[in-house]
């Protein structure tokens, strides 16, 4: 007689530590970029796509719903936004009201603030850091 076994994997995250930011970079894990990233539920840092809204505003300091919607994930809880290391961006109000019907918590900050709120928050969360102004 066969036993059956059946495996449940829970999805595990790593979710890279931020060491710090200056004007024009961020430092990820000892791997500094030096442009816009996001950072994924898996951990994988990518750059950001900010001509999704650069090119509807005209300035990628507006999060477009483009935008949005390719920053969100299924299954996020939260997305951290650093706004800048002076706080310039800011979310559309479609891109407001996406996260909203999604369910999905969003907090900004400026980007040294956000930095600080990425390391110490647990869940799925994931975040885009805008690294200039």
């Amino acid at each position: 007689m066969k036993s059956l076994f059946q495996f449940q994997f829970q999805e595990v995250t790593m979710k890279p530590k931020i060491d710090s930011t200056s004007f024009g970079s961020i430092t990820v894990e000892g791997e500094t970029f030096e442009y816009d990233i996001l950072i994924r539920l898996d951990g994988r840092v990518e750059k950001r796509e900010k001509m999704l809204s650069k090119g509807k505003y005209g300035t990628s300091h507006k999060i477009s719903l483009e935008e949005a919607e390719h920053i969100y994930e299924e299954g996020t809880e939260k997305i951290i936004v650093g706004t800048g290391q002076t706080g310039f961006v800011e979310l559309s109000e479609e891109a407001e009201d996406f996260f909203m019907k999604k369910k999905c918590g969003i907090e900004l900050f400026p980007t040294p603030w956000a930095i600080e709120r990425w390391n110490e928050i647990e869940g799925r969360v994931s975040a885009m850091f805008h690294v200039t102004c």
